[in-house]
């Protein structure tokens, strides 16, 4: 107790040092400790895995068994698995069957869509399938339109457990017809010469009703969304959005995406649009059910591949699509319908397999959205260097974001040395700052780097993190000349 004791002592004295070296951790470099004092935030609170691709031991390992919340790069375990079960080009299909007679543009019966997780089933995607399936010669369907999900389990998912906003599109659950995220999207035009705003919905769906109480007014655009009240009414089956507040004519146009329906509810009422549009027409309902043996396949619609999924997934954090390769990896490795435990399941067989030992992973559903997953800075540091030398390195590592560059690092570092050298998964949650990935320094050599924060001041990480990803790229290698005085030479 006592050691612990000074140990956390040892930690907290961290102004002005160069080099802090604490009892049972690494040194952090002096700028990084500087940074984070200056942000509140204390050593105990932080984990640090620095190593360089090849060495034997890492150059910075500071709290890195902590079993800590890794917010959003929890989805690099998840696409750097799928890269590997599955295979960069692995696709998903979303297919079409036709169950009873079809004569003169007329099917007797009823029309079968089944899903199969496709993590990005667009609306435009999805309006090619039903196009594709009026050109097989279906008009009129006499019978239902049957919604068949149960490539996935039906869980029971509270849009509203992790943070109270069960509108907000990155809260929308996982389903095996996931189509165009189950979100609408509002756009705002401010109209000067009536002094009024307004809303355009799309895709426009009987089942969703937006309610236009917003007023144009003069002034800067600043914080838009903050001077708006988005107030969800109704029931998952039919629902009502009342947008009310100021709207500045500075603001130009913007867009605003919601989750308002359920996920069947959400697909019927688009196919019923989205035919209706294309000439079609329906006697039945659309409902859940299943295709009947003897159902005909009639067209189907294959996603993009794995290696183009996991870069969406990782550039822009995508929290939706990080859940539906989730239970792919479910469904895939241990047979359908894909649960969260059967994930969980085949990842750790899969890290056993590598001989990648993480006694202390939880992870929950695979995106970083929890508050439950946990992994220390040592092991999502040691699945790094795993990956480097994996088959599917180049095309994990193109799936991070570059600092300064692109994705959800575009606008860090972007007057500094490490601009553009590092590929960098960031991960955000109240309490919850981290970063890990690849920065190339400035001799050529790529490094893994981690750094976790788990602290109520974590907001104030990012100097300190913005702090090692420039140490890395620009430090000197003990014992070796200057840069200029090598190149002298």
């Amino acid at each position: 107790m006592k050691g612990a004791y000074a140990a956390r002592l040892c930690c907290a004295g961290l102004v002005g040092l160069a080099l802090i070296s604490c009892a049972g951790a690494a040194a952090l470099p002096g700028p990084v400790a500087q940074a984070l004092a200056s942000g509140g935030i204390p050593a105990s609170s932080v984990a640090l895995y620095v190593h360089d691709i090849g060495a034997e031991k890492p150059a910075i390992s500071h709290g890195s068994e902590l079993a800590l919340n890794p917010a959003s790069t929890m989805k690099l375990v998840t696409t750097y698995a799928a890269l590997e079960m599955l295979g960069p080009a692995f696709t998903w299909n979303t297919e079409v069957y036709a169950a009873g007679s079809l004569q003169n543009d007329v099917l007797a019966g009823d029309l079968i869509v089944k899903g199969y997780g496709d993590p990005k089933l667009t609306l435009e995607n999805f309006w090619l399938l039903l196009r594709n399936v009026r050109a097989r010669g279906v008009r009129e369907i006499r019978g239902d339109v049957l919604l068949d999900r149960s490539y996935f389990s039906a869980e029971d998912f509270d849009p509203a457990r992790f943070d109270g906003d069960p509108i907000r599109p990155y809260n929308t659950g996982p389903d095996a017809l996931l189509v165009n995220f189950k979100a609408i999207t509002v756009q705002f035009v401010p109209e000067p010469a009536s002094r009024s705003v307004r809303l355009i919905v799309e895709p426009p769906l009987e089942a969703v009703q937006v309610v236009n109480h917003v007023s144009l007014v003069d002034g800067a655009c600043d914080d838009w969304v903050a001077k708006l009240k988005f107030e969800p009414q109704g029931s998952s089956e039919a629902a009502r959005l009342v947008v009310s507040g100021t709207y500045a004519r500075d603001c130009g146009e913007r867009t605003r995406s919601f989750s308002l329906l359920g996920h069947r509810a959400y697909v019927a009422a688009l196919f019923a649009q989205l035919w209706k549009e294309i000439g079609g027409t329906v006697t039945g309902t659309v409902r859940d059910g299943q295709a009947p043996a003897g159902a005909r396949t009639l067209t189907s619609a294959r996603s993009p591949a794995v290696s183009e999924i996991v870069r969406d997934i990782n550039k822009y954090s995508n929290n939706v699509m990080a859940r539906q390769l989730f239970l792919t990896l479910g469904a895939s490795g241990s047979g359908a319908p894909g649960t969260m435990a059967k994930a969980r399941q085949v990842i750790r067989q899969w890290l056993a397999q590598k001989g990648l030992a993480m006694p202390e992973l939880v992870m929950e559903n695979g995106s970083g959205l929890s508050r439950m997953e946990r992994i220390s800075a040592r092991s999502m540091g040691e699945m790094l260097l795993d990956a480097f030398h994996s088959p599917v390195m180049p095309e994990f590592i193109a799936s991070l974001p570059i600092v300064a560059a692109d994705g959800t690092m575009r606008k860090r570092l972007p007057n500094a040395q490490v601009a553009g050298q590092a590929h960098i998964k960031g991960g955000t949650l109240t309490g919850v700052r981290a970063i890990a990935g690849y920065v190339l320094d400035a001799r050529g050599r790529r490094v893994v780097v981690v750094f976790i924060v788990n602290h109520p001041n974590a907001a104030n990480a990012h100097a300190a993190q913005d702090a090692l990803l420039k140490w890395v790229h620009g430090r000197e290698e003990a014992g070796r000349a200057p840069r200029a005085l090598q190149r002298a030479r």
